[in-house]
């Protein structure tokens, strides 16, 4: 990771500049593959995900017996595991639902605000190099609880042309009614737009890459809402001698470890602090079974050495992380000062991944800043 000591406060818009591919080229390609769809429905599905998946599926739409049968294969612990989180998330998001609101204007005049499902919702699942069952918790629990009638979920196949155990049990355990394995750019056009196996939706929800993120974007342009641009994921941690510079650095390589295009950042006052992170991500690092793709993503990564807790503060503001870990002493400080920020663990023993599987709270966060607003 890259060190930098005491950036002037003018370099840091430039120094916390996240990863991007050319956009002209990304327009292209969205384009192309949203008019085939359009066009042509399943067939163009099919078509692009020979072509970007090397995989054909055996259909676009998986039978509850595909599931039963896909689900049946996930061992126990881990179905435990998924059971256990299943219970904290419908507990936490339970909690925020709101009752009606209503009240007398003025005499005879009564207003009244009350919320209702999304009839249909889209979900998509990022797939790729690792299958992220949790984002099913995190997307199909809150569209359960909300009462929606028709969830359809979108993931990448695995090489069987289906989808992996853990995907196929959570969905099925969240209610979700249609699931599709299909990912990438058609899988958002073909819920943005409607083919003959996949049904349209009123909202996109998930996050996912660049790719994804901006094909979530045009299909505002179908006139299809989305739940924000949920990017490549990304961490940055404020902390000092009081931190344990082991769990900093899991904390750091088990975000960059999610894509090449995620990016990882650590601030500090403490110089000493920094170079022992850097000596555990290298030690931690010749362990780790996704090294390349987390030596990739530490590319775009930075650390930074700022020695007025002001400053910190102003860094992290700036920056707008969708996830944030204070382990600092000044923590009650950077806790009553926070405005930007999608989720924020505190302390040595509340890692990032946490949120990220169990606790309740949900990981689907806005990036590239988007906390900010």
């Amino acid at each position: 990771m890259e060190v930098i000591e005491n950036p002037l406060k003018s370099e840091w818009e430039k120094l916390l500049r996240r990863p991007e591919l050319d956009s002209q080229e990304m327009d292209i390609l969205i384009a192309e593959i949203f008019n085939a769809v359009k066009d042509t429905g399943d067939s163009a599905v099919y078509h692009y995900c020979e072509k970007f998946d090397k995989q054909v599926p055996k259909s676009l739409v998986l039978s509850e017996n595909e599931l039963q049968g896909q689900a049946a294969l996930l061992a126990n612990e881990l179905r435990e595991a998924i059971d256990l989180a299943y219970v904290n998330i419908f507990s936490f998001h339970s909690a925020q639902i709101t009752p009606k609101v209503g009240l007398e204007t003025q005499p005879g005049v009564y207003c009244w605000q009350e919320k209702k499902p999304i009839s249909k919702v889209g979900i998509y699942i990022p797939g790729g190099s690792a299958p992220l069952f949790s984002t099913v918790l995190m997307l199909a629990i809150p569209a359960q609880i909300a009462g929606c009638e028709e969830i359809v979920l979108c993931s990448p196949p695995n090489a069987e042309g289906t989808l992996h155990p853990a995907i196929s049990y959570a969905a099925l355990k969240c209610g979700v009614t249609k699931v599709c394995p299909v990912g990438g750019i058609q899988a958002i056009a073909a819920m943005a737009l409607g083919t003959e196996s996949i049904t349209s939706v009123y909202k996109i929800f998930g996050p996912g890459n660049q790719y994804v993120t901006k094909a979530k974007q045009w299909a505002l342009k179908t006139h299809v809402s989305i739940d924000m641009p949920a990017g490549p994921s990304e961490l940055m941690v404020v902390a000092d001698e009081t931190a344990n510079a082991s769990f900093v650095a899991a904390d750091l390589l088990s975000q960059a470890e999610h894509g090449p295009d995620s990016q990882v950042i650590l601030v500090s006052d403490s110089s000493v602090f920094l170079k022992h992170v850097r000596d555990e991500i290298a030690i931690q690092l010749q362990h780790l079974p996704r090294k390349g793709i987390a030596e990739m993503a530490l590319k775009n990564s930075r650390n930074i050495l700022l020695k007025d807790k002001s400053d910190l503060l102003d860094l992290v503001n700036l920056y707008g992380p969708e996830h944030l870990i204070i382990c600092h002493r000044e923590e009650s400080y950077f806790l009553s000062n926070l405005s930007n920020a999608g989720s924020v663990f505190v302390g040595n023993y509340t890692p990032e991944s946490a949120g990220d599987y169990a606790s309740g709270t949900n990981h689907t966060l806005p990036t590239n800043g988007f906390s900010k607003a």
